[in-house]
This record gives structure tokens, sequence and C-alpha cells, in this order.
């Protein structure tokens, strides 16, 4: 079997638990129905050489980037400034978060040359500060973290000039285990918490909103500059947005995103809302007033948008 046809028979094509009724209609019913996006969030097609040269670089090393598994609205402008976030541990996650375009099912076995090929492509693109992801890993017994302490010693290694955002997995909550991040040190350390506590089983299922506070908590108690991010639009209030700050700022959080959620497909959560470019400005006002020191807030932020401010 080809790794292509390998993948393909590991993804789980259908069994997305936040499938209802009303989202199993067919794809030509999904376009004709869904919400037309307005004017502010509409992005040009990525062009351009620097662009070309990173998706060159990503796919002569068969690199994973969460700009194309996520279907980043910002790729084009990230990618023709020469930047990407980098996904490692495989392109298939154990969880099916019901907002997330990236693949789900049994991932392929864990490929020990991935951290120096980042590294390598890291020095190629001449990345003076780098941002890594991953998707989660719940079948391995430390749920990944020393893949990526091997990670981000390979790009001290081959870049010492880069400095480095981890856009970090809850580890299933386990302290040794979100420590080791911790006792590598990067520069910013980031777990998203995606949406408020009352959506949280809803959109990201097997993951636990408590969970991810006590996951900040131990980053920053350990010394970590800390930093998570916030989708809307997905049926929440401003009450339980600015609830969600409050409970980030309580573990240390000192930096925050907040952007729009957008579907993928038919087969993820519908868009509750498109949120108007003064309700961020205003929630930015209100994040800086509780204490952030950085609040990116917009209808096209990702978590990784502009990372290389939030260092500072």
């Amino acid at each position: 079997m080809s790794a292509s046809a390998e993948i393909k028979d590991r993804v789980e094509k259908t069994k997305k638990p936040w499938v209802s009724i009303d989202l199993k209609k067919s794809k030509s019913d999904f376009i004709k129905n869904r919400k037309r996006k307005p004017s502010w969030l509409k992005v040009k097609l990525p062009t351009g050489d620097a662009y070309k040269k990173v998706r060159s670089i990503t796919s002569e090393n068969n690199l994973h980037t969460i700009c194309e598994s996520g279907n980043c609205p910002n790729m084009g402008e990230c990618w023709g400034e020469g930047t990407a976030t980098f996904m490692i541990l495989g392109n298939i996650c154990t969880r099916s978060c019901g907002f997330c375009n990236v693949k789900t099912g049994k991932p392929l076995p864990v490929d020990w040359s991935e951290p120096l090929k980042v590294a390598n492509s890291i020095k190629l693109m001449g990345v003076k500060h780098a941002v890594i992801t991953s998707v989660d890993r719940d079948e391995l017994d430390d749920g990944g973290a020393s893949f990526w302490v091997e990670t981000i010693n390979q790009i001290r290694k081959i870049s010492p000039e880069t400095t480095m955002e981890t856009l970090i997995p809850d580890f299933k909550g386990v302290d040794k285990h979100i420590k080791m991040i911790v006792d590598v040190a990067p520069e910013v350390v980031s777990h998203n918490l995606e949406t408020v506590r009352s959506l949280t089983k809803k959109v990201r299922i097997q993951a636990k909103y408590d969970r991810s506070l006590h996951t900040l908590k131990v980053l920053y108690e350990g010394g970590m500059k800390t930093k998570s991010g916030v989708m809307l639009g997905l049926g929440e209030t401003e009450d339980e947005i600015i609830e969600t700050m409050k409970d980030l700022r309580k573990v240390g959080v000192s930096i925050l995103t907040l952007g729009q959620y957008l579907q993928p497909t038919f087969r993820h959560l519908p868009v509750s809302e498109f949120v108007k470019p003064e309700k961020f400005s205003r929630l930015k006002e209100i994040g800086l007033e509780l204490g952030f020191r950085h609040v990116e807030s917009g209808p096209l932020v990702r978590s990784s948008y502009h990372a290389a401010r939030h260092i500072h």
C-alpha cells in the first residue's frame, strides 16, 4: 500500500460526533445554503516568489503546515513574507474537534527524522521567529512531549538565531509531560482554549476547558510566557467571551488572539454569527483592560498571526 493510500485508509471519513441531521446534507446543499462571507472576510489568493519558495521547501521535505491543513485565510500574507507554521507529528489527529479541518483517525508511526527536517527548512527559509504546532497524539505514552523536545532542540542546534513559539496540545493535563516543554523553554508557549466553557463539549469533543486552563497554569508557573486563542462566531455570548478572558488571566496568560470561526466543510460545525470588526476592536480594548500585554483581535486573526510581535 502506498503512503497516500495508507493515510487515506487511516482517516475516519464520517465518524464525526458533532454531525447532526442538519449537517448530513449534500455538499451542493451546503454550498447553496451556507451563509455568505461578509466583505471583511475576503482575502486575496496566495501568490509571489516568497510564497512559492515556502511551498517548495515544505513540499520537498514532506513537511506539514497548519496553514494548509487548517485552510488558514492568512496563508497568502504569511507565506508571502517567508513565514509558516509547521505542524509536527504527522497530519492525522487522534481527536475530532468540530471546528478543525485536520484529518482525524489513526496516525502513522512517529517519524523521528521530522525534527531535523523542520530545523533544516527553518534554516533554509531564514525564519527569524518560527511557530511550531502539532496534531494531538493521545495514543503515545507522553502525548508526543518527547518529540516536541527533540524538535525544539534540533531547531536550536541548526538555527540558533531563530526564536520560537510552540503551540502545544494539552498532553492530557499530565504535569510531567507539560513540564518537559518548560524544561526546553521556548520563548512563547501557546495552548488554545478555542471557545467558551459552555461550548467546549460541542466544539472540542475530547478536550476539557479546565484541563486546558491547568495546562496553561503549569506553563506559567514554570516561567513560560503563555498565550491562548479563542474563536468567535460559534454561538457564544459577549459575557461568556469576557468570562473566558478573565479565566485566562487567572492562570497567567499574557497574550491573547481572537478570531472568526470559519466552517471548513459541511461536516463541521456551522457558523452561528459573522462577528463584526468593531466588536473585535471592543473586545481587544477589554482584554487590554483585563491585563493582557498583547491582544490580536480581528475577523482574520489566527493563533499564529503576527506571532513574531508576541515575543516582545
